[in-house]
Order: C-alpha cells, then structure tokens, then sequence
C-alpha cells in the first residue's frame, strides 16, 4: 500500500477490514446475549420464566412481565488516533497499519472489558431480584432460598489440599461439584432452571488456569479415568478459558451457555463509527496532522444469574 492508499479513505478502510479479522474474545457471545436499544437506558422486564405447562382448571392463569426490571443505561465510548502528516508524507505505511490495526483490537475487546468488570463486580453489583449477581441468598416466587456464590458449605468438593493449586482430580471434583448445583436450580414457579443444559464455561484468572484446564484434558492417575473426558460421549460440554482481566487466586466462575438467554447483557444504542479530522480539515491546517476517532454508545448488565456460579476453593484444615 503506498502513500496514496493511507489518505482518510485507505485508512478507514483498513479499520474495518482488521474488524473482520479480530473477532474479539471467544468467550463474549458465550455468556451474554445483545440487545439494540434506541434510548438513553432500556429496562428489561422479562427477566424471571415463562409459565409453565398446567393442566386446564379454572380458565388461564396468565403470566405477564415484571413490575419492575434491570435498567441498563447507555455509556458513549471512544477512542482516537492521531497520525502526524510527515508519517503520510514518508510513507510509513507499516507503523501506521500496526497503530490501526492496535486500534481494531481494542475496539473488538472493549465488550470483553466491560464484562469481565461486570464479572469481578459480582459479588456487589445488584441483578433483577434485588441481590447482589453473585450470593447466597437469592429467592424469587417459589424457587426458595438459593445460591450462585459457592463456597465448601455449599458445594463440599470446593475443599482441596491446597487452594490455590488444586490437583486434577481435586479440580475434576470441585468443576462438577458446582456443575451439579447449577442443575438444581429453580426458577420462580419451583420448576428445574437448568435441567437441560449441556454446555458449561469455567472462566478463571490466569494464575488458576493451568489447573482448570488439566482437569478438563487431563487425567487425574494411571488408574483413574477423567469423569469430564467421558460426559462428553453424553453430549455435555465443558471449556476453560483464562480471563486475563480477573484477579482471582482460588476462584471461577460457570456459566451456562446453551441456553436461549444469557447470564449477561450486552446493549449497544449505536455500533461503532469512524470519524476523521483529515485532508482539508482545520485540524490538519493548525497541527499538520490528522486524526481518526471511533464511538460506540453501549452498556452491560446483569441478565440470568441462574446461568452463572462463583465458587472459591478452599483449603482444607488438619
């Protein structure tokens, strides 16, 4: 590409084809679901289950939306590149392409951001029921008192040797301990939540990741076959990916991901844009340089936490 190619034109365009190549972390569509908005917030009154089947007494007994919802409001985001007109001038066509290409990444990462901010907030941050996303007290209708915020009183296999380095089969136990809580779940009219999912997603932080993935493709001994290996001839599914983002030493985090909803909401007023101060602009007069700027309006919230669990191992005494 020559000098021509990175007039405002070349290098617009070379923002969105790198937009194509980076498809952002592979986890993003896992746990979340994207809704258009075309306001300042959207609240989402769905959140909670559809009726259940019952026999026919007495007429219909309708079931309508929620009084009262999650509201997510938009935020407006962005980011801007400023490229000195002597670069154009010289041709610097490779340096230039490595700063747009930087920029494509982080515009196609900016959701994994916000949600993995989400994520760490969990144990705070305030869900459709009115708990926090993460706890130990959720109740909604006639679901009874329920937990996503696991710990060894709640899920026994969370207790290892060591909590920070768990063993494969330590890990194997402690993945399908929570796994097992989650399908138990109940929504609010005391009927299975998860009884049909399948697929699973355990996020972790770096440092904990090694021993989650040995669990899921590794095996535990010799003489011990890996229980995760064989659910998958039963058409379950269960992944580990590493979130660089999140500081945990002896946690992670499960979610569901076969399921029509999602444990988070993603929600964007506008996609992004490309805006250029360049060729003839004022800008370029007064600084001899030109600048390309991208927006987005969008937010995250909390959707599901029926889909999502935390749970921290923890070191066992004696």
């Amino acid at each position: 590409m020559g000098a021509q190619g990175l007039g405002s034109r070349g290098i617009i365009g070379r923002f969105f084809a790198a937009l194509e190549i980076y498809t952002g972390v592979s986890w993003i569509e896992l746990v979340s679901i994207l809704f258009d908005s075309d306001q300042e917030s959207e609240t989402y009154k769905w959140l909670g289950q559809s009726p259940a089947l019952r026999e026919w007494i007495g007429g219909r007994h309708a079931k309508g939306f929620r009084e009262s919802g999650i509201t997510i409001f938009n935020k407006k985001f962005e980011a801007t590149l400023d490229i000195p007109c002597d670069w154009l001038r010289r041709d610097k066509t490779g340096q230039i392409n490595v700063r747009i290409n930087e920029l494509a990444q982080r515009a196609v990462g900016h959701y994994g951001k916000l949600l993995s901010t989400l994520i760490l907030n969990g144990t705070t941050g305030i869900c459709y029921d009115g708990a926090e996303f993460f706890a130990a007290d959720h109740e909604e209708g006639e679901s009874g008192e329920q937990a996503n915020l696991l710990t060894s009183s709640t899920v026994t296999a969370l207790e290892v040797v060591l909590e920070t380095a768990p063993t494969c089969a330590e890990a194997i136990k402690a993945i399908l301990g929570v796994i097992a809580h989650m399908l138990g779940m109940k929504d609010d009219q005391a009927e299975p939540m998860n009884s049909e999912a399948k697929n699973f997603l355990i996020m972790t932080s770096v440092a904990l990741w090694p021993y989650l993935v040995h669990a899921v493709m590794g095996e535990p001994s010799a003489n011990e076959s890996n229980v995760l290996k064989e659910l998958k001839r039963q058409g379950f599914t269960v992944s580990v990916v590493a979130n660089p983002r999140l500081t945990y030493t002896k946690e992670f985090v499960t979610f569901r991901t076969d399921a029509p909803a999602k444990s988070l909401i993603r929600q964007e007023e506008e996609k992004l844009s490309v805006g250029a101060k360049a060729e003839g602009s004022e800008y370029e007069f007064d600084n001899d340089a030109h600048q390309y700027g991208i927006k987005a309006i969008r937010n995250v919230g909390y959707g599901y936490w029926q889909y999502a669990s935390h749970a921290t191992l923890k070191t066992a005494v004696g």
